[in-house]
């Protein structure tokens, strides 16, 4: 089953401060509650999309998911190493990829992804590969170490991780990003895919590759 979450989820309180230092440590993965709150006044402007593949390719293809929902790391893992082999480094497929914050831990992680776009995509398949293991038991410390481990091993140094993780300002207009977004295209759940416009859910690897061919001989 697809890791679900309410669009109202976020309560009242907005980010005054760096993303890191408005994480109660014994909140746990699942209290996300308080901290952001999507607001219409926030600007998302500075927020680019993480997109892969050749400009004009024929068939776009965007990606809904989370860093801590263990069905995309299946996913990205799986069936999109395929799709990037096959369809997108041959020009037949954009992908473009978009951030789902189930957690504090999700959005960290999406921060140093983030931290430098060029690394983006690299640091993305770190983080799905090696998601049990930098989630653990679910404890935010131990979570904020093994991520900046992470980072550190993708080549960003330890002044661009402490700058990307008490952006607080970033942490909101991403956290508004991602409502405006998931509302745009009634997201309910990860991994999420729109072909060509068309929703679907999670599949396997067979039944992605028919739709992506029968949309290129459209």
């Amino acid at each position: 089953m697809n890791r679900r979450y309410a669009l109202g989820l976020i309560g009242a309180a907005a980010v005054t401060a760096g993303a890191l230092s408005l994480v109660p440590r014994s909140s746990g993965l699942a209290d996300f509650g308080a901290a952001y709150a999507a607001g219409e006044d926030v600007d998302t402007s500075s927020i680019q999309e993480m997109v892969l593949g050749a400009e004009d390719a024929p068939v776009t293809l965007i990606e809904y998911a989370s860093f801590t929902c263990p069905h995309c790391a299946t996913f990205n893992n799986g069936p999109l190493k395929k799709v990037k082999a096959e369809y997108i480094e041959t020009g037949k497929v954009k992908l473009i990829y978009r951030d789902v914050y189930f957690d504090r831990p999700g959005l960290w992680a999406a921060m140093i992804a983030r931290c430098d776009p060029n690394r983006f995509f690299g640091i993305s398949d770190l983080l799905y590969t090696g998601q049990h293991d930098w989630i653990g038991d679910g404890n935010l410390k131990t979570i904020e170490q093994n991520l900046r481990k992470i980072g550190l091993v993708a080549g960003l140094t330890k002044d661009q991780l402490d700058n990307c993780l008490s952006d607080g300002t970033k942490a909101q207009s991403l956290y508004t990003w991602f409502q405006k977004n998931a509302e745009t295209d009634d997201i309910s759940g990860t991994p999420t895919l729109i072909i060509n416009g068309e929703k679907h859910s999670n599949m396997t690897y067979e039944d992605l590759k028919e739709i992506l061919d029968q949309k290129l001989e459209m």
